[in-house]
């Protein structure tokens, strides 16, 4: 049986070094909304070259970690704590 797509919205500053917003999400509408949400919110930031917004699929944050891992580099560990232990 195949694995439900889970969407991860995540926000990168690059002025930290890491992520500074991730969510999960399991209805793809949501995921959109809230995607559309976050960039009219930091497209409207006097600082909007210096965040990257993006929705990326895949079936665990693990598997976002391998694929974007960039993101998560020099990302506090701590942050995510949340996000694996509830898979």
């Amino acid at each position: 049986m195949a694995q439900s797509l889970i969407h991860f919205l995540l926000v990168y500053s690059f002025d930290a070094g890491r992520l500074i917003r991730e969510e999960e999400f399991t209805d793809t509408r949501m995921a959109v909304t809230a995607y559309e949400a976050a960039e009219a919110e930091f497209r409207n930031s006097d600082e909007v070259a210096r965040f990257e917004v993006v929705l990326v699929g895949a079936d665990s944050i693990e598997t976002v970690m391998r694929t974007h891992g960039h993101y998560f580099k020099d990302a506090d560990e701590a942050m995510f704590a949340d996000l694996l232990a509830s898979h």
